[in-house]
C-alpha cells in the first residue's frame, strides 16, 4: 500500500549527549572551533565552462555522520554529472561542525570561491542562517536535509515573514511527517492501542507529534498513552512503564535515534515488546556506538531511501558511496538525498539551458523558474520529486522495518 503523496523533512538534531551516544541539538551551537578546510571533488577545475557547486554540511563533530554522508552523496553525483559530458560540475565543500556561525563562516569561503549554485546546509539551526545570507545574496539553495519550515521562511509566510524563494528542500518538512505517519499506521493497520513517547522541549519531536495527533483523530486511531521527555533525559522507566501499563501494542516514536535507543533498552528490562514506529531522526540507529542492535529488531519508520533496494540504480548508488567514502556501510538518506539534490539542479541546468556565464543571480532566478515549473520533476534514489513555489517537496515515502540488523521495506513491493 503507497500513501499519498505529501511533503516532509529529513534531519535537524540529535538530542543531547547521552550514556548511549551522542547528539546535537537543533537550536544549539556547538561552540567549537572552525575547520575553515575547503575540499574540492568532481575532477573538473573551475573554468568559464563550469558551474561552482558549494555544499556544506558538518564533517567532523558529533553530526558528522550526516555531514559526511550529504558529502559524499553529493560527490558521487558530480562525478556522474561529469562523466556524462552534458555539463561540467565543481564542488567545494565545507565544514561547518553544526555551528551556525561557522556555517556562515564556510558559506562566504565558498562565496569568495565564486559559489554560484548551494548543496546545503546539511542540519537545520545552521542552514536557516546560511538561508538569509543565500537569499540576500541570490544564490540559488537546495538542502538535502535541512528540514525546518523556517529554511524556507517559517510557517506563516506573509508581508512580515517573506518567503525565502531561493531556498528549496530535497528533503520532507517536519509537521508532515506527523500527519504521514498516522496514514501509514493506519492503512498499515500497524496497531489498535497506541503510546507516544515525544520530546516536548524540541521542535522537531513536537511538530511531528501535533500533526500525528490530528491526523490519528481524524482516521480513528486509539491513543492510549503520551508521556514525553526533556533533552537529557536518560531514564525512561515511566515512559515505557505507562505505555505497557495501558496496553499499547504499538509506541509511536517522533524522536532521535538516541532516546530512541535507550527506550528500546528499557522495553527489554520491562519485557515489554509492542511495535516501534519512528521517523526519519531515527535513521542511523543502527551505527550508533556501542548499541545492541537486536533491540532494533522489528523497530519501523518512514524513509524516502531504501539502500537494501534491488534496483540498479540504488545498487549502483551504493556501490560508487562506498568507493568515494572509502568504508562499508550502507549510504543511508542522507546521502541519497544529496546525491538526488545534485542530480535535480543538473537536470534543472540542461532543461533551462543555464550556462556557467550567467550572472549567480540570474542563474539564480532561472533556477527557481525551473524548480517552480509545474512541468519540472526528478525522479532519483529518493523517489519522484516536484516542487511548490514555497520550496517544499512533494514525494511518496517508504515504510522500512530492521530485520537482521539492516533496513528492509515493509512493503516488499518497494524493492523493485
Amino acid at each position: 500500500m503507497i500513501l499519498n503523496d505529501f511533503s516532509r523533512r529529513t534531519f535537524i538534531k540529535l538530542s543531547g549527549v547521552a550514556a548511549a551516544g551522542l547528539g546535537l541539538s537543533a537550536c544549539g551551537n556547538s561552540g567549537s572551533a572552525s575547520s575553515g578546510s575547503t575540499e574540492s571533488a568532481g575532477g573538473a577545475a573551475a573554468s568559464g565552462d563550469t558551474f561552482k557547486v558549494g555544499g556544506i554540511g558538518p564533517v567532523t563533530g558529533p553530526a558528522a555522520i550526516y555531514g559526511s554522508a550529504t558529502k559524499y552523496g553529493a560527490q558521487v553525483a558530480v562525478d556522474e554529472v561529469n562523466a556524462a559530458g552534458k555539463i561540467k560540475l565543481e564542488l567545494n565543500w565545507q565544514d561547518d561542525e553544526h555551528d551556525a556561525e561557522k556555517s556562515v563562516n564556510a558559506y562566504n569561503n565558498l562565496k569568495d570561491w565564486g559559489m554560484q549554485i548551494l548543496v546545503g546546509t546539511t542540519t537545520t539551526t545552521p542552514c536557516v542562517a546560511v538561508s538569509t545570507e543565500s537569499n540576500a545574496d541570490r544564490i540559488f539553495e537546495l538542502t538535502p536535509s535541512a528540514s525546518s519550515v523556517n529554511v524556507l521562511g517559517g510557517e506563516d509566510i506573509g508581508a512580515d515573514n517573506p518567503r525565502k524563494d531561493n531556498v528549496f528542500q530535497m528533503c520532507f518538512t517536519d509537521p508532515n511527517q506527523g500527519t504521514a505517519s498516522a496514514q501509514y499506521i493506519s492503512q498499515q493497520k500497524l496497531g489498535t492501542n497506541i503510546a507516544i513517547i515525544y520530546n516536548n522541549a524540541d521542535a522537531y519531536s513536537t511538530g511531528i507529534y501535533q500533526k500525528f495527533v490530528d491526523e490519528a483523530g481524524a482516521l480513528g486511531l486509539k491513543i492510549v498513552s503520551t508521556t514525553t521527555f526533556t533533552d537529557d533525559q536518560t531514564d525512561f522507566s515511566v515512559q515505557v512503564g505507562e505505555a505497557k501499563k495501558n496496553k499499547a501494542d504499538l509506541v509511536f516514536l517522533p524522536i532521535y535515534y538516541t532516546p530512541a535507543s535507550l527506550i528500546l533498552s528499557e522495553a527489554k528490562k520491562q519485557d515489554y515488546a509492542p511495535k516501534f514506529f519512528g521517523v526519519d531522526g531515527m535513521d542511523g540507529i543502527l551505527d550508533l556506538e556501542g548499541f545492541d542492535k537486536s533491540l532494533a529488531e522489528g523497530v519501523m519508520l518512514l524513509t524516502p531511501f531504501v539502500a537494501t533496494a534491488t534496483d540498479e540504480a540504488t545498487q549502483s548508488f551504493d556501490e560508487a558511496y562506498k568507493k568515494a567514502s572509502g568504508a562499508d556501510a550502507n549510504p543511508n538518506q542522507f546521502a541519497a538525498d544529496a546525491y538526488d539534490c545534485v542530480k535535480a539542479i543538473a537536470k534543472a541546468i540542461e532543461e533551462a539551458k543555464i550556462e556557467p556565464s550567467m550572472a549567480t543571480p540570474d542563474m539564480c532566478d532561472a533556477l527557481i523558474k525551473q524548480f517552480t515549473d509545474a512541468s519540472f520533476s526528478y525522479e532519483g534514489l529518493t523517489g519522484k520529486s516536484s516542487w511548490s513555489t514555497t520550496g517544499e517537496v512533494t514525494k511518496t515515502p517508504k515504510g522500512m522495518v530492521i530485520e537482521n540488523g539492516i533496513y528492509m521495506p515493509l512493503d516488499k513491493e518497494e524493492t523493485k
